[in-house]
């Protein structure tokens, strides 16, 4: 359970997430977050930040320090997803410490009266002491599909936004009042003009850009032409499973699909 408030104390010893502004602070690119005590992190931290306590890793917890002043240099400030490198839960409690600090820095106010809000401790919410409005983290849920069809051939599409040579599997966030299987089966339909069927849960992964949680499907291929939605895809095909293309690295959760598809799972 995520704590907030939590008393700094110079021996104080523990993983430090220090975020700002949706960035983490890293010695170096290739490094994890530091592992020291308080009083042996960056100087230009002044003791007034808040802190709170995000979970453990191998015993050892792990803090979100919300530096709320503007970094004067952007060396040091990089994205979560450089962390993909390391170990699943130090990219894990990065993910949570973007969250929870986005949530703390975009709720200081309530909604509905204006008054001040306070961050609880039994739950990750913020409460308006005056009008009584609660307040939880945004989570926006976004599917993955991978569509495998009778020829064992995986269809693998490239956005706009990537690079020429560079796909992956189709994607898209879960409208209201939509279940995750039903916004799979109209997000393939959208981006590419065909059917799927049987489709098999594969998996979840928290995606803090800013705050989406990804869910994996496998699904059949039923019916259709591939047609590319203009302005989302750019191409899309079936490929071979041990003819791939350049994908997304096998930390990510599509990476990690394409993998156990190419291996053979189904």
């Amino acid at each position: 359970m995520i704590k907030h408030n939590v008393p700094a104390t110079a021996d104080l010893y523990g993983h430090w997430y220090i975020v700002s502004q949706g960035k983490i602070w890293l010695h170096s690119v290739d490094a994890p977050p530091p592992l020291c005590r308080y009083d042996q992190l960056p100087d230009f931290l002044d003791g007034s930040e808040p802190l709170s306590l995000l979970g453990a890793i191998d015993g050892v917890d792990c803090y979100l320090l919300n530096y709320t002043d503007r970094p004067e240099t952007e060396d040091q400030w990089h994205s979560a997803r450089v962390l993909l490198q390391q170990s699943a839960a130090i990219f894990e409690h990065a993910a949570r410490a973007c969250q929870v600090a986005l949530f703390v820095q975009t709720h200081r106010y309530c909604g509905q009266c204006g008054s001040s809000m306070h961050l609880v401790n039994w739950e990750l919410a913020a409460l308006c002491h005056k009008c009584g409005h609660r307040c939880y983290p945004r989570i926006n849920p976004c599917v993955l599909i991978a569509v495998v069809n009778d020829k064992n051939q995986l269809l693998l599409a490239r956005s706009a936004r990537h690079k020429t040579g560079f796909f992956s599997i189709l994607a898209g966030f879960v409208e209201s009042a939509e279940t995750l299987e039903q916004a799979a089966v109209r997000e393939v339909k959208e981006e590419v003009g065909i059917e799927i069927t049987n489709l098999r849960y594969m998996g979840s992964q928290p995606w803090p850009f800013p705050h989406s949680l990804m869910t994996a499907f496998i699904a059949d291929y039923q019916s259709g032409e591939l047609v590319c939605q203009p302005d989302e895809i750019e191409e899309a095909q079936w490929f071979d499973v041990d003819q791939l293309p350049e994908v997304p690295m096998v930390a990510t959760l599509s990476g990690q699909v394409i993998q156990y598809i190419a291996k053979g799972g189904r």
